[in-house]
């Protein structure tokens, strides 16, 4: 009964799933039982460069999660990612110990620079990775909680909703670009060397961390599915459609708002913690505003509201930024701007709706 409605009904979903658990397979072993002269062999580069696509794709995952279901538009899902991001990076700074420049035991490099006297007291603990990893989701999941109560108690919602968690991405990125913050400023945190005892520099640990990130996705997708097809998952799309008809319908709609949104802001803040060992470092630049816009894009190109529509469109527009900024890296954001209005003039479905209707088509005699 469960598997007929987490997958069996999902046959978009069952795809893309069974497409990562793939890649969650080949791709390590491409990357470290074949020789690199193999036609088959997958550099170190493309290992790390997928495990990001992967991180990506669970980011807009969350995202889809609140706005395709809830009608909530966040565009402010950058700051838990980078909160959760931030989190792994402390976890990983501590674990240089005196292998730094500078060579002390306990602080940082950029802290002797600044002539600290010892290390914060919000440092404390993030030595131990499961202390770090109940921080990853605290703490983004903290402030959702406080920040959503906030707003949806006030009724905050449609674009009201959405400038303020941009206001709240952007004054984060302010703060931490600070040096007194002690995240490292405008550098913020990088020269990470190991994670969990394995040197991270190592392909056996890449290729983990590219397995890890495909399992989050595949876990944090069955999640997502399981609430959409719930009863609570009819409720978000009532509140969606008619949320004033639901309320006077006798449903808490501020708290099914409220809830959905903390749990996808630690999705988020996963997505964002994973990332950060793959690409070495993390930076207050990771809260640009134009880095939540972009999750939005990456929503609506895939498909809003079907979950591996997410997935799809996550992938799909990294790989043509990957393209795009390799050879003309000036035109990218003109063409990510034209990709969101074509999108929504003539695809206000996505790639997955495209594909379905072509399909459809195919089908009739």
């Amino acid at each position: 009964m469960l598997t007929q409605r987490l997958l069996l009904s999902d046959r978009g979903g069952l795809a893309v799933l069974g497409l990562v658990l793939l890649a969650a397979i080949l791709v390590p072993f491409c990357n470290l039982a074949l020789p690199s002269s193999s036609p088959l062999y997958i550099s170190n580069f493309t290992v790390a460069l997928l495990g990001k696509f992967l991180c990506f794709a669970l980011l807009a995952l969350s995202v889809d999660l609140i706005w395709g279901y809830a009608g909530i538009l966040s565009l402010g899902h950058g700051a838990f990612f980078t909160l959760g991001g931030y989190g792994m990076g402390m976890y990983l700074m501590r674990q240089i110990g005196d292998r730094g420049v500078y060579g002390h035991p306990e602080l940082m490099d950029f802290m002797v620079v600044l002539n600290w006297e010892s290390l914060p007291w919000y440092w404390q603990g993030f030595d131990m990775f499961w202390f770090a990893a109940l921080m990853i989701m605290l703490v983004p999941g903290l402030l959702a909680l406080l920040f959503g109560w906030l707003a949806f108690r006030s009724r905050v919602t449609g674009v009201y909703f959405a400038i303020i968690t941009q206001a709240l991405t952007f004054a984060l990125m302010l703060a931490f670009f600070r040096n007194e913050m002690g995240f490292g400023g405008n550098n913020g945190l990088n020269d990470f060397k190991e994670i969990l005892g394995f040197d991270l520099a190592a392909r056996s640990t890449r290729a983990g961390l590219f397995v890890a990130s495909a399992l989050a996705l595949a876990l944090g997708y069955l999640a997502c599915r399981y609430i959409v097809t719930s009863r609570m998952g009819r409720v978000l799309v009532a509140i969606r459609d008619a949320e004033t008809r639901t309320r006077f319908s006798g449903y808490q709609v501020e708290s099914y708002k409220l809830w959905l949104f903390v749990f996808s802001a630690v999705l988020a803040a996963i997505a964002g913690a994973l990332y950060v060992p793959q690409v070495g470092i993390i930076n207050p630049g990771e809260f640009s505003p134009l880095n939540s816009i972009e999750m939005v894009v990456w929503v609506a190109a895939g498909g809003r509201g079907t979950l591996y529509g997410a997935v799809v469109g996550a992938f799909a527009v990294n790989y043509a930024k990957t393209f795009f900024t390799t050879f003309s890296p000036e035109t990218w954001l003109f063409i990510l701007g034209a990709l969101f209005v074509l999108v929504t003039l003539l695809l206000p479905r996505g790639i997955v709706g495209l594909l379905g209707r072509l399909q459809r088509k195919g089908d009739t005699p």
